[in-house]
């Protein structure tokens, strides 16, 4: 077992919600595992009011959790931890890709510079939870209970009511809203009868833990059919604190009992690393679902994360996913309790959502298809792919490992405005802004994605024009005087010219761009952006 299983463990306090009236709270947030943590904290930041409850009192045994891809650390870094999970995380971008003892092709997950954060880090799941209990601490809107477990919820005609059992007794809480983040099994789900629509797979999966000092290169390697593990895959990772991730797959019929005890798994992590100089840190068997609720959004009850959703841990989506659903609703959350924004502005967080884990689902069921096939023709076009991504290169394409977390693009959402003209660049409508290097007014130096930070913003480039003031509840930011392209990052991964402007939304997605400015357009584009959906 983990050492570190008590390392962070948290005292319950009584809370003045438990004596006297029933008290009401704009949100509720369950579940303190990462992606409750990331939605209270950016509520919070927002100056939302926010309680977040968890059943336990300590962050969760073993490394769980282990990828994180640059868009989540972008959403961290906004969040305040960005930093803390680079520097202690091992960061990587290449991965290697081998059959048999024979290496078929390598890749880059960022081939180009200028970016704030690298493409991946490897990092246990316990330490971004603890960095995210950190910042909570520090913010005076948020509120963690611990050992508070909801055992009742009910939907009230104007907000939500909860049940909530202590050490001290149960007690009643009303919220505006309430936001379920807890965890795949979700009692929450659970108690309001609601189940998943998709696929449960019978593939069982060993992962270890293993600490050792073995000196593997700081990449992805994951095996077809490795001589160590005939017939089966493998997966190897670097972790912080000399330790290592080992993934073997086991088969359907494995008994997940047998498989954890050591005696069994010892002589197997043996046989992939050529010695027996290792510890066991960390030893689960899993099995998994490519799943989610048909709604995520149940009148003023909002699901997030593995609660919503469930997907294979091929392609780290699992939590990279939840942080991006609690940032996409987070903002919106927050508009509609200041009264900025009707509560119908929820609903494009179930379609944008939605439209998410639909994509993620598909990606996840593709590669579990490729990498443990369940009939003679999903082996027979996998061996294909394989053999000819030896000396092929468009087969290499055919090759699934797991296809690895990108952040998607709200095609199908009613916050943007469609291009009128052709643009080049990497920017793309309804997808994050490409980061680059910028500089301010001052000389200093900046990225743009932390100067926007967590605002709705406009983006200018100067034609020496009037453009007016910028639109309601929009921040401008203009290209030459506020900020600097001193590489010309910005002009190309943005097609810039003189006059265009970008509208960004609170959650840094691209929502409209316009190559020359109309004030009436642009104004009736953020209205749309911020929530004017009616």
């Amino acid at each position: 077992m983990n050492a570190r299983k008590s390392l962070y463990q948290f005292a319950y306090r009584r809370s003045p919600d438990q004596d006297g009236a029933v008290a009401r709270r704009p949100v509720v947030v369950i579940g303190a595992g990462p992606v409750g943590l990331a939605g209270a904290i950016d509520l919070a930041q927002r100056g939302i009011p926010v309680v977040l409850l968890d059943d336990a009192d300590r962050i969760g045994e073993g490394s769980r959790g282990l990828c994180y891809a640059k868009r989540t650390l972008e959403i961290l870094d906004r969040l305040g931890v960005g930093r803390a999970c680079v520097e202690k995380g091992v960061g990587w971008k290449l991965g290697r890709v081998f059959q048999g003892e024979d290496a078929l092709y390598a890749f880059d997950l960022l081939p180009e510079t200028g970016h704030a954060m690298p493409a991946f880090v490897n990092l246990q799941q316990y330490y971004l939870e603890h960095f995210l209990v950190q910042r909570a601490s520090e913010l005076e809107t948020l509120e963690i209970r611990w050992r508070n477990e909801v055992t009742g919820i009910s939907h009230l005609p104007d907000g939500v009511a909860l049940t909530i059992d202590t050490p001290d007794g149960p007690y009643t809480l009303q919220a505006d809203w309430v936001v379920a983040a807890d965890g795949a099994r979700s009692p929450t789900r659970a108690m309001l009868g609601l189940d998943f629509v998709g696929e449960a797979f019978e593939e069982r999966f060993l992962i270890a833990d293993v600490r050792m000092s073995e000196a593997f290169p700081t990449e992805r390697w994951f095996w077809f059919d490795p001589p160590f593990h005939a017939g089966r895959s493998a997966l190897l990772h670097k972790q912080p604190d000399g330790i290592w991730r080992i993934d073997l797959g086991l088969g359907a019929d494995a008994d997940a009992a047998h498989e954890q005890k050591p005696e069994v798994v010892g002589p197997r992590i043996a046989r992939m690393l050529g010695h027996e100089d290792f510890a066991l840190e960390w030893v689960s068997v899993y099995t998994f679902q490519c799943r989610r609720l048909e709604r995520f959004v149940h009148g003023r009850i909002v699901f997030a994360g593995d609660a919503a959703h469930q997907v294979s841990p091929f392609g780290a989506r699992g939590a990279n996913s939840g942080v991006q659903d609690a940032e996409n609703l987070a903002w919106k959350l927050a508009r509609v309790i200041r009264g900025e924004a009707p509560a119908a502005l929820i609903d494009t967080y179930d379609v944008e959502r939605v439209a998410a884990a639909d994509e993620n689902i598909g990606h996840s069921t593709r590669a579990t298809d490729f990498i443990a096939p369940r009939s003679a023709q999903e082996m027979r076009f996998r061996d294909a792919a394989l053999a000819l991504a030896r000396t092929c290169d468009f087969a290499k394409r055919m090759v699934n490992s797991g296809r690895l977390s990108t952040p998607t693009t709200y095609r199908d959402t009613p916050l943007s405005t469609p291009d009128a003209e052709p643009w080049a660049g990497s920017a793309r409508l309804g997808a994050p802004l490409p980061d680059a290097p910028m500089e301010r007014a001052d000389g200093t130096p900046a990225w743009l994605l932390a100067e926007i930070a967590g605002d709705a913003v406009e983006i200018v480039m100067p034609d020496g024009a009037d453009h007016g003031p910028p639109p309601d509840g929009v921040r401008r930011i203009v290209i030459g005087k506020d900020l600097i392209d001193i590489e010309g990052r910005f002009r190309e991964r943005f097609d810039a010219v003189p006059g265009a402007t970008w509208l960004v939304r609170p959650d840094q997605h691209l929502a409209a761009r316009f190559r020359h400015g109309d004030p009436q357009r642009i104004a009736a584009a953020a209205r749309r952006m911020l929530g004017d959906v009616a």
